[in-house]
């Protein structure tokens, strides 16, 4: 079977990406080892859409992102009849921390036209009911006795009223799939790729499992958290990326009066509302926390831990003492696909025609609409004969009007150091 691209990975950045590509005029084939789009990565998600980066180019594509997600419908050409993910705009309190501190981001909002209000500590307690103001930097562990101990300080924060969250994150990447499969697209799902074939220096296609060659001359490397073994399988060497589990907690109750998204570094964790009263606590990997990094995806444990569950949601509970601790764990887990500075690659490869979106899981589902867009135009420009490491395309954003550097997303870019270190980027 031949087609013009093949992309691994049907989530929701590989849906995204063979939405656009086929909206370009390629034939565009989809290769997913899961049964249908969304079911790795994508599906334990957060889905938050938030614009708390630390670089120009985080925060422009973020900025981007959210106007395609206000208008889904449109975004996607679906019919009115097509059952489609929500954006539900909440707002999004980022609890002022030091390895954070507003005076970095508020800046780059300036420059993007993102709303924002600061609040000073006796702001944030009237705006979010319930909340403790106190100051714990740095976050530490449950047997640590400076969990336990008073404030050193009152916190203010940052609030953004245009961030929001995905009510279903398998949703969108299935609308994306549709959508692609209307512009031409084909997708085969329980299928995986055993093979990255080449001819004359460049890729020429991949082999599955079953046997089937599939040929063409441009593959997209799209697959999260099994990313870097595809790059193994192309002998890709440019760019590291590492599978770490993750878990997300449910809470049936949130606290009284919780509205807006609320993101504490300072405690290290984030909350997140639920339609019907629920709650979501994840964690933002303090460094008093061991993480769980894999060799092989695939053996994960995809059962949520009593342990880690207590440690979020107690966490959680110090910062709203109404909240109540459940006995029981429950929640998601997934297996995130990480760069060292957790800053995505949207990049070319030393192997030509072999491209990659890695390093996305955390915090890059909020992009992915733009994503696509950025992929289809760097394609299109290097396989058009653009040498993208000397001359480093940039991507006007349709939307807001920003020109965003590419170059920031390079393989070969430096490591962001005035991030978080965290999955907050």
């Amino acid at each position: 079977m031949n087609a013009d691209v093949v992309v691994i990975g049907a989530g929701v950045i590989g849906a995204s990406i063979a939405h656009e590509l086929a909206g370009s005029g390629l034939n565009v084939l989809v290769i997913d080892k899961g049964g249908g789009a969304g079911q790795g990565s994508t599906g334990a998600s957060s889905a938050v859409v938030r614009f708390t980066f630390s670089t120009w180019e985080g925060v422009a594509l973020a900025w981007e992102a959210k106007h395609c997600w206000e208008s889904w419908r449109d975004h996607l050409g679906a019919p009115p009849d097509e059952p489609l993910s929500r954006y539900h705009r909440t707002g999004l309190v980022m609890l002022d921390v030091r390895a954070a501190p507003r005076a970095r981001i508020l800046p780059l909002f300036d420059r993007a036209g993102v709303p924002y209000e600061e609040w000073d500590p006796d702001t944030l307690a009237a705006r979010v009911p319930g909340i403790d103001t106190g100051r714990h930097w740095p976050p530490a562990r449950l047997d640590d006795e400076r969990f336990w101990s008073e404030p050193d300080g009152r916190l203010g924060a940052v609030f953004t009223p245009d961030a929001g969250y995905v009510d279903d994150p398998q949703l969108a990447a299935a609308g994306l799939a549709a959508a692609a499969s209307r512009r031409g697209a084909s997708f085969r799902y329980r299928q995986q790729v055993v093979e990255v074939t080449r001819s004359r220096g460049r890729v020429s296609g991949v082999r599955l499992a079953d046997g089937t060659l599939l040929a063409a001359p441009i593959v997209v490397n799209a697959a999260g958290p099994w990313s870097a073994a595809l790059n193994r399988l192309a002998g890709v060497t440019s760019v590291r990326t590492r599978p770490l589990r993750q878990e997300v907690h449910h809470v049936a109750a949130a606290p009284p009066g919780f509205g807006p998204i609320v993101a504490d570094l300072d405690l290290g964790v984030y909350l997140r509302g639920e339609p019907g009263g629920g709650l979501l606590v994840g964690g933002t990997e303090p460094a008093c926390d061991p993480l769980d990094w894999l060799d092989d995806p695939d053996q994960a444990a995809m059962a949520p831990t009593a342990s880690s569950f207590e440690t979020q949601v107690t966490r959680a509970a110090r910062r709203f003492p109404a909240l109540t601790v459940p006995a029981r764990a429950k929640g998601v887990v997934g297996v995130y696909d990480v760069t060292d500075d957790w800053t995505p690659v949207y990049d070319r490869t030393e192997l030509p025609g072999f491209y990659v979106a890695m390093g996305t899981s955390g915090n890059q589902f909020k992009n992915a609409p733009v994503v696509g867009r950025i992929m289809t135009a760097l394609i299109e420009a290097v396989e058009g004969g653009r040498d993208h490491d000397r001359e480093p395309l940039d991507y006007l954003a349709p939307h807001t009007g920003h020109r965003i550097a590419l170059a920031a997303f390079s393989r070969k870019r430096p490591v962001n150091t005035v991030g978080t270190g965290t999955v907050m980027g």
